[in-house]
């Protein structure tokens, strides 16, 4: 019997290809049906690992990507948001929600495909109601699914005669190694284990494959799912490794350690489909949630053991922004309001230096071209607007409270000064992106325009320092010597618009590098302006 190669890969691949677009499109649409709070709900439920269990199947669950779910938790690591311990167990439910994907094809709704593909495309098109067009992207990602499946089990028909294929799957069910390496291997290079799964499922179902082959397979897509978690953790800090290399451990101990029990493992889901009557595709979706959900019951209560292991392999220390403020006790609001406009004005200068490490990060990344900079500049953003919203809602809450004239005056320049801040460190975001704009226009500065940069830059954060301290030390005569600097700046700042402008007219520089250098010194007289303000505040108080 001759076999039509080309129509078998064609149809593979295709289906292949249609299954991962239509995971997608189902999982895009629960999630927008849900609302896009993913990063929310972890950061607000993972108090203890069992919390981040749940919240690691549930999110899961709902966007069809452990992958996905990982990669968030490896962000937020990476931000000082999760602790280690936190994210092991989100990663534990990560993988148990994936099973999720292989019950649903374990219905075989394979004959109802076209209708649900049909039903799913007049939710999106025909309507421009945004809840309707997200229950349409669930039901055209899962009827793709299923028409997805039909392509790529028709394509694997023909093996069911093939001699070589045949021999090749009796050889993978007495080798469970190989069958882990297999898997692995597949998962590694297509990034779904879903799809992975889907195919095994198929495989089992048409006979070409034995319970006993198609497990180590399903241990080894366990394993190579966490291939997305270590591509997202290679540009971040030292947390977010672990995490990857928690995933990677997690998985493999409890590959290890089932096919150490391979023999009642199988026949545990052999009795499974025995007594429930499960579809040959069910079989493999039991077997894919009794692997994970017995895996995370093992290595649950070694959570701890898990975080010290991978701390040992992956050594180091890493700068991590705390997103949190650390001064604000709101027990003290009621019970002790002066101690509490105190802690507040801690909880300022806290927010300050964040605010001048941005503005320090953005100047690394405009002179030294660091990606490592820009990426912790982005991250120092998001925390100096979370201290900053945390406290203006603190010092509201305070203003409540019964204050003496001179402390309701002070949290007002608290509340004034903490958007000074804000806005300094909007303003190192501001140059973070513009840096980016001239890196992709390939713009060049002259040595003499970086040797000014660097001046007024100098300049500028000495400024940024003396006025925290001012605030801090409540300094007055400080506070009355940064007028003349401020002059300075704004005097220096005009000085150098002049001598950009020769160089200009010289041909020493590009006229993009010279709208671009006029650009960043601008932001940093605004920077000195809000820093001024700072000092102004400490000026009025002595009034």
């Amino acid at each position: 019997m001759s076999i039509n190669w080309q129509q078998i890969i064609f149809s593979f691949l295709g289906g292949l290809g249609l299954f991962l677009y239509s995971i997608r499109m189902m999982g895009d649409g629960l999630q927008q049906a849900a609302g896009d709070r993913l990063r929310y709900f972890i950061d607000k439920y993972t108090s203890n690992p069992f919390f981040g269990v749940l919240v690691g199947i549930g999110l899961t669950a709902l966007i069809q990507s452990s992958s996905g779910v990982t990669v968030i938790t490896v962000g937020l690591v990476s931000a000082g948001l999760l602790t280690l311990r936190q994210a092991i167990g989100i990663v534990m439910g990560a993988n148990i929600g994936t099973t999720v994907t292989s019950f649903i094809i374990g219905f075989k709704l394979g004959d109802y495909a076209l209708p649900i593909l049909f039903l799913g495309a007049v939710c999106l098109f025909f309507t421009k109601k945004r809840s309707i067009n997200n229950i349409g992207r669930v039901l055209f990602g899962v009827g793709g699914i299923f028409f997805a499946l039909n392509l790529m089990s028709g394509a694997m028909e023909p093996l069911k005669n093939l001699d070589a294929f045949r021999e090749y799957m009796i050889k993978l069910s007495g080798n469970p190694v190989l069958g882990v390496f297999v898997g692995t291997g597949i998962t590694l290079l297509i990034q779904a284990s879903s799809a992975t799964i889907g195919i095994l499922q198929n495989l089992y179902a048409s006979g070409l494959i034995e319970l006993k082959g198609a497990l180590p397979v399903l241990f080894g897509d366990n394993i190579g799912t966490t291939i997305t978690a270590i591509i997202a953790s290679l540009g971040a800090n030292i947390a977010a490794k672990r995490v990857a290399g928690a995933h990677v451990t997690f998985n493999v101990v409890g590959t290890v350690l089932c096919l150490i029990v391979l023999g009642p493992f199988t026949s545990l889901i052999h009795w499974f489909q025995a007594t429930l009557h499960l579809s040959p595709e069910m079989t493999i979706a039991f077997a894919h949630g009794t692997f994970n959900v017995t895996n995370t019951i093992i290595q649950f209560p070694f959570i701890g053991l898990l975080a010290t292991l991978v701390t040992k392999l992956i050594p180091g220390e890493d700068e991590v922004v705390k997103y949190e403020p650390l001064y604000l006790d709101p027990i003290l609001i009621k019970q002790a309001p002066s101690l509490a406009l105190g802690n507040a004005k801690k909880e300022l200068l806290h927010l300050g230096r964040y605010a001048m490490r941005s503005f320090e990060l953005a100047y690394d990344y405009i002179v030294n071209n660091t990606e490592k900079s820009a990426d912790k500049g982005h991250k120092t953003e998001e925390a100096i607007n979370k201290i900053d919203e945390d406290l203006t809602r603190y010092l509201i809450d305070l203003s409540s409270e019964p204050l003496s004239q001179k402390e309701s005056e002070v949290l007002t320049n608290i509340l004034d000064s903490s958007r000074d801040l804000e806005r300094i460190g909007d303003h190192g975001e501001a140059l973070i992106n513009l840096t980016d704009y001239i890196r992709r226009k390939k713009v060049e500065f002259s040595p003499a325009a970086l040797q000014e940069l660097e001046l007024i830059y100098n300049m500028t954060l000495t400024f940024i320092k003396e006025s925290l301290a001012s605030v801090e030390n409540n300094d007055i005569e400080l506070a009355d010597s940064l007028v003349t600097k401020h002059e300075a700046i704004d005097k220096m700042e005009r000085k150098l618009r002049k001598t950009h402008i020769h160089r200009l007219n010289r041909g020493e520089c590009s006229t993009q590098a010279g709208v671009n250098f006029i650009d960043i010194i601008s932001h940093y007289t605004r920077v000195a302006d809000h820093a001024m303000n700072l000092a102004e505040k400490v000026q009025a108080e002595q009034i």
